[in-house]
């Protein structure tokens, strides 16, 4: 009797087992779809679309006085930084941008601010180690800190005249002063030569060069590359890895110069070695329709074809009628909702 007390008692505790695990795997399978039901009314409210285009704006001297038509004054650069700020945009580096780190809060738009040839007023450290105020590391501070949420990052694409120091303590100095502020160093070859027509030889040995003048001085290793004027090589390839010497290199993600927003890392349409940068200015000749003022207008008045984030890093939010745009091999991720 005992034996059949003690077998109905076991039998009643394996059930009792059984209806608990059922039970938690129902409750887990409910919160897993309350969470993706919240993912997507989360993608819907902010109106996400992570294939859209992002501006990738391309600065040069920020000079009192300008003397080319790349040169912006210090007033307007600051003026654009804080159009992006009202605007909604979060600059990310550019290096963040072609491995897909884009992780900026919802209904936000990621921007890239890029800065060619290592010019002084690019950044000059004052005697208390800081920036100068109007120069252009000192401007992304200053309106970062009138702007919450407006990240003081960029990508400074350096040249062997660095900001004009020719110690190299100073120099290192410079470097380690960006590296510590959150700044991208990038590549911008050594002697900024031309490097469409050349052999590759030559192409690999100027990359190097660059790639070599930053590790060097001890700043992290480059993952990408500006082409010097845009121009690139008879073989893209040439610009992503190579070797000369004991020194290699391997870019993710090669800069052009110009004339449009560059899609989305997540688009099936992003080349990672011809990525296209916006020239910074607003007038003169087709510069009000392709320069950063006509295409910053462009996009907000099309706000269907810019890149808006929905907060969650994870997925790949984007509109039902967007989902084709996706890069095959980031299917898994997309989250698809039906816009309200």
């Amino acid at each position: 009797m005992t034996s059949v007390v003690l077998g109905a008692s076991m039998l009643s505790a394996c059930t009792e087992d059984k209806k608990l695990a059922s039970d938690a795997k129902l409750e887990k399978a409910k919160a897993a779809k309350a969470a993706a039901h919240a993912k997507l009314s989360n993608a819907a409210t902010a109106k996400a679309n992570e294939v859209g285009d992002i501006p990738v704006l391309m600065y040069h001297r920020i000079v009192a006085k300008p003397a080319v038509a790349d040169d912006r004054t210090p007033a307007q650069f600051r003026a654009e930084l804080e159009r992006l700020a009202k605007e909604g945009y979060v600059p990310v580096t550019a290096a963040e941008y072609v491995t897909g780190r884009i992780n900026i809060p919802a209904g936000r738009h990621p921007v890239v601010i890029t800065l060619d040839d290592s010019s002084p007023s690019q950044l000059t450290l004052a005697a208390n180690g800081e920036p100068t105020p109007d120069s252009a590391a000192g401007i992304i501070r200053e309106v970062a800190k009138r702007y919450p949420g407006f990240r003081p990052v960029a990508t400074f694409y350096v040249i062997r005249d660095l900001f004009q120091l020719h110690d190299s303590s100073d120099q290192r100095q410079a470097l380690a002063w960006l590296a510590a502020n959150g700044f991208e160093i990038g590549n911008h070859t050594k002697d900024h030569l031309d490097l469409s027509g050349k052999s590759q030889d030559q192409v690999t040995q100027q990359i190097a060069a660059g790639h070599a003048l930053i590790t060097g001085l001890g700043a992290p290793a480059p993952i990408t590359l500006a082409l010097p004027y845009g121009n690139t090589p008879r073989k893209p390839q040439w610009a992503a890895t190579g070797r000369a010497g004991s020194t290699s290199y391997v870019n993710k993600g090669v800069f052009r110069a110009g004339y449009t927003p560059a899609p989305s890392p997540f688009a099936a349409r992003f080349d990672p070695l011809a990525i296209p940068r916006i020239r910074a200015g607003n007038s003169g000749g087709n510069c009000e329709q392709f320069c950063s003022q006509g295409w910053l207008d462009s996009l907000k008045q099309n706000p269907a074809d810019r890149y808006t984030s929905d907060g969650a890093p994870d997925t790949i939010a984007v509109p039902a009628h967007k989902a084709e745009e996706v890069n095959n091999k980031l299917r898994t991720k997309v989250l698809a909702y039906k816009p309200t």
